[in-house]
């Protein structure tokens, strides 16, 4: 009898564990939108693939090392500014470890351009390799990730891609490109005026346009 309550146990074990693993990878699109339970959350903004034109006195080595962590832990630091639980209509947990060490590790001399074709250059599918190889926590569900395409001095704005993926199967559930206009004084402050931009547009019209085509 007592073998039969242990097996029992087990059995009864292996199933919960099978249903909060299923609870876990089930995570669509529909969710996120239709109910505000959803947890989303931010893994910071990715420069892995940044191009920054015409910006010829810029500093590729200090961007690399200083400033692409100085806007990821401003939009951290000031969450009124950078109010992403007003975007999203519900409280946003953080971690920013992992943008902040493979933006470290890109190549300072791919950063400038001064083509103006790379202002527009990705396609939905660079996207999805960026969040291939993205370092997700599997119990984190859904995942934002702002992916920056680039940052054109000239145009003063940058194209930024606005990611919510599955966070154990790496798949993208919903990305679009969208513009910020940059500004700010010095290089951090500037480019994470474009970061607050596409997030106040999220709060104002996107986010609504979102949930009435994907929530419903």
């Amino acid at each position: 009898m007592k073998q039969l309550r242990r097996y029992s146990m087990l059995i009864i074990l292996m199933a919960s564990g099978m249903v909060a693993q299923f609870s876990v990878s089930a995570q669509t699109i529909k969710d996120v939108f239709s109910n505000s339970e959803t947890k989303i959350f931010f893994y910071g903004i990715d420069f892995t693939k940044t191009k920054l034109i015409d910006d010829i006195t810029a500093n590729e080595s200090d961007i690399v090392q200083r400033q692409y962590a100085g806007i990821n832990q401003l939009a951290i630091n000031e969450p009124d500014k950078f109010d992403l639980k007003a975007a999203f209509g519900r409280t946003i947990e953080h971690d920013i470890t992992t943008a902040v060490k493979r933006n470290e590790k890109v190549n300072p001399d791919a950063v400038k351009s001064s083509t103006s074709a790379d202002f527009n250059r990705f396609k939905e599918s660079d996207v999805a390799d960026i969040v291939k190889t993205f370092d997700a926590d599997p119990k984190n569900g859904v995942g934002l990730l702002f992916i920056v395409e680039s940052m054109s001095k000239s145009a003063k704005a940058a194209n930024i891609w606005v990611t919510l993926f599955d966070a154990k199967t790496k798949k993208v559930l919903m990305t679009e490109k969208m513009e910020g206009k940059a500004a700010g004084f010095g290089f951090r402050n500037y480019w994470a005026g474009s970061i607050k931009d596409v997030i106040l547009d999220i709060k104002k019209k996107k986010y609504k346009e979102w949930k009435s085509k994907y929530g419903g």
